[in-house]
């Protein structure tokens, strides 16, 4: 390891980020557990990242304060892309009303950078630093189509994948078909995957030399409109609006 490499700060940021909708408050153990960690370890980051003012605790159980809103401030406003991209979220949503969003890749997820929320809004309750796993997401795949193809099939299959509907698509095979897929059409799909009732869509954002920078999603109920007309209707747009941010981000 790097003579560098603090260590130290790495279990800290472990700790941080182990908090969620699913954990928000949680024990000693429990973070030992999330972390891989040891009990003691895991105290002693917490009872750092309380004296820092990043966590509150009862004496069993600890939770986030809003300071740890810094570090997401931090990103957002020292990087040009979700800045630039919030706006044509907001108008792709406002057409369409439905929900756009803006992400990267992140180990083996896809996380959210930028969104704008539409009136019909979703169960599953996504904003900016929000994860969404890449094998089964239309933007995790758009992101892994962006990969070569030797690394995309490694990460695939050593990902965790489970089914998280009757619908996901998660044996590495029928995952790798879709992301292949996705290199040829310039596009990827979810339907029902993630959330039973909900479609998705992606295409990638793409730099001046054409390698793909970020990935953007629209989604919609599927009562509303059935696969093909979500495509036929909705992909020319966005499309578009990614194409918009690649001007706004490389001009000239």
């Amino acid at each position: 390891m790097d003579k560098n490499f603090v260590a130290s700060l790495q279990k800290g940021m472990e700790v941080l980020t182990c908090f969620g909708r699913q954990h928000n408050r949680l024990t000693v153990s429990e973070v030992a557990r999330l972390t891989g960690g040891s009990p003691a370890s895991a105290r002693r980051s917490l009872l750092t990242l309380r004296a820092l003012g990043y966590l509150d605790s009862d004496g069993k159980r600890f939770w986030l304060l809003p300071k740890v809103l810094l570090v997401a401030h931090a990103y957002l406003a020292s990087r040009p892309t979700p800045s630039l991209a919030q706006p044509l979220l907001d108008a792709l949503s406002e057409r369409t009303r439905e929900s756009a969003s803006l992400g990267t890749l992140l180990e083996d997820d896809a996380i959210i950078i930028a969104r704008s929320t539409a009136r019909r809004s979703l169960s599953i309750g996504l904003g900016i630093g929000s994860r969404l796993p890449a094998y089964c997401s239309a933007l995790g795949r758009v992101l892994l189509a962006s990969l070569p193809s030797g690394e995309a099939e490694r990460r695939v299959r050593a990902m965790p994948r489970r089914a998280l509907t009757p619908r996901t698509v998660f044996e590495a095979d029928a995952v790798l078909a879709l992301v292949d897929r996705c290199r040829d059409e310039g596009y990827a799909g979810s339907d029902g995957e993630l959330e039973l009732g909900v479609r998705s869509m992606a295409v990638p954002v793409l730099d001046r030399d054409g390698a793909t920078v970020a990935g953007m999603s629209i989604a919609v109920r599927s009562e509303r409109m059935e696969l093909i007309e979500f495509r036929d209707a909705f992909l020319p747009t966005l499309r578009k609006a990614s194409a918009k941010l690649t001007a706004r981000l490389y001009p000239g």
